[in-house]
């Protein structure tokens, strides 16, 4: 197992400052700063070394289920991840179309928090009506109505499938059915109503409530279905089964559903409005929250949480942070912080180290917070994951970041480059590039990020706006990156992160040989230069 480094054992090491007052001498002693004697390292400064590998240590076998929420011992946590990544809580990263995609890998989404309340929530309930088992019809007509306003109603929710009931409600009196196959635009007028080119109720297959999701997907086989109406016994619609979630659950098999068979979402908030942005995040289907801020250690996320275990209990799950240190996170975890999130400074887009002085290299302070959640554990028996933010610049890096203790990565520049992802992609000087910004800059300006109780508004800039390589679709690389990650445990003997957090062994490399990991001393073909 990894032998910490001298830093984990005497964390606050203390120089003595001795307080002088001009010509009269010394006056009085006092401890002043405080001093770490160990350097802050970064991920790059590490190496793992190889374990001992078993026949059974194949890509195969790997695990890589991480905890999400804290959970008490001899207790499953209410949400797992299937995958150890999520996407920033950033403009320039996390819209709806990521959170459906990296859902679909077994990730989870937060979506950005510096918009309305309302665009929000539109985003958070676009993840989930976008795939279920059993859904509730959001798209509903009466049979008198017309096909101007079927075109209307598929042009606002982006649907086909509309449900034709009696009183054009989600739970009347099924009727009928209208599809894309019942109309064509061209050979039809707009006043048409609805009942003379709908698929009428005796021509459609149907099936009573109650009927199981597997049943409802066997009928939906056997018919060659799209859609399967699930209908009470005094005819009324409760639901729909669409074959294209089937088809897609069995294209991916290890995205992350809710109980409900939709995908999970989550959804950032601030320390000012989250009375008013909590509920409505919630009402719109969130599974988890997460506190977008800078700065965790503080009075603010306090009572945030506060608020949130005061109006909801345990229901609603909050992340917090971000904290660099045993003491942030000792101060989060007593506060109720269902994850803590660990960084400042070390994103790419981040320039909050250069602007404040203030950070921590993320190496070292994930070490430190996971050595004091392992400690809390111990103490309580609650186990609250740690949540990396920030430092990762290559794919080796998020496996040394699980083997230091962390149970998920967040990442944002990682994501800003994908299709999915809500920025434009852009030529810059013959490469195609994707723009990417930070919270802190003058572009986002979210001042709640960085809110200290002062004005409303962005004082200095804390982040840059900036291109990132376009790389293409989110899964292809997040399965190349995860098979990074899985090769690696196998050298290191270990089928799970717990089990690579056990026996992982890790080594502070030279300047030297980070240069000689890399290829060196050689003519490379692809760019015929010299390394």
């Amino acid at each position: 197992m990894f032998v910490t480094p001298p830093l984990a054992k005497e964390r606050k090491m203390l120089y003595n400052i001795r307080q002088y007052s001009g010509g009269a001498g010394f006056k009085r002693r006092k401890y002043m700063a405080t001093y770490y004697q160990e350097a802050s390292h970064t991920f790059n400064e590490y190496l793992l070394v190889p374990g001992y590998s078993s026949a059974e240590c194949i890509p195969a076998n790997m695990s890589l289920k991480t905890p999400l929420v804290r959970f008490k011992k001899g207790e499953e946590p209410a949400i797992s991840l299937n995958i150890p990544l999520v996407s920033a809580i950033m403009q320039s990263v996390s819209g709806d179309r990521l959170a459906v995609a990296l859902a679909q890998e077994g990730g989870v989404s937060f979506i950005y928090g510096s918009q309305s309340i309302e665009s929000e929530a539109a985003m958070v309930a676009k993840v989930k009506g976008f795939k279920a088992g059993f859904v509730r019809s959001d798209s509903n007509l009466r049979p008198d109505q017309t096909l101007a306003d079927v075109l209307a109603l598929k042009a606002a929710t982006g649907h086909s499938t509309v449900a034709v009931t009696e009183d054009g409600t989600p739970e009347g009196k099924l009727v009928g059915i209208v599809t894309g196959r019942d109309y064509r635009v061209s050979r039809m007028a707009p006043e048409d109503p609805v009942s003379s080119f709908m698929t009428p109720l005796e021509k459609l297959v149907t099936a009573p409530e109650g009927t199981t999701l597997k049943e409802a997907n066997d009928i939906i086989w056997d018919h060659k279905l799209n859609s399967l109406p699930i209908v009470s016994a005094d005819g009324k619609l409760r639901y729909f089964v669409f074959r294209k979630d089937y088809d897609q659950h069995k294209k991916n098999p290890m995205e992350l559903l809710d109980s409900n068979k939709r995908y999970v979402v989550g959804a950032g908030i601030n320390t000012r409005d989250y009375a008013e942005r909590v509920p409505a995040l919630v009402e719109a289907g969130a599974d988890v929250l997460c506190i977008d801020s800078s700065e965790g250690f503080s009075e603010w996320q306090k009572r945030t949480i506060s608020y949130i275990r005061e109006k909801y209990g345990d229901k609603v799950r909050v992340g917090a942070g971000n904290v660099v240190d045993a003491d942030g996170f000792r101060f989060l975890a007593d506060c109720g912080a269902d994850f803590i999130k660990v960084g400042i400074g070390g994103g790419s887009i981040c320039i909050t180290r250069e602007t404040k002085g203030i950070g921590r290299g993320q190496a070292t302070a994930l070490i430190d917070v996971c050595r004091a959640r392992d400690e809390y554990y111990k103490e309580t028996g609650i186990y609250v994951p740690v949540c990396s933010d920030g430092g990762i610049v290559h794919d080796h890096h998020i496996t040394l970041a699980l083997a230091m203790g962390a149970d998920f990565i967040m990442l944002g520049r990682y994501f800003a480059r994908f299709d999915e992802s809500p920025t434009a992609k852009v030529n810059v000087n013959g490469t195609l590039m994707k723009e990417y910004w930070g919270e802190g800059s003058n572009r986002a300006r979210n001042w709640q990020r960085y809110d200290l109780g002062g004005s409303a508004k962005l004082s200095f800039e804390e982040g840059v706006d900036s291109f990132v390589p376009y790389a293409g679709k989110l899964s292809d690389n997040v399965q190349q990156s995860l098979a990074k990650v899985r090769s690696t445990m196998c050298n290191c003997g270990a089928l799970t992160i717990p089990e690579l957090q056990q026996k992982a062994k890790l080594t502070l490399v030279s300047s030297v040989s980070i240069v000689e990991g890399g290829a060196h001393d050689v003519l490379l073909r692809s760019t015929s230069k010299q390394v």
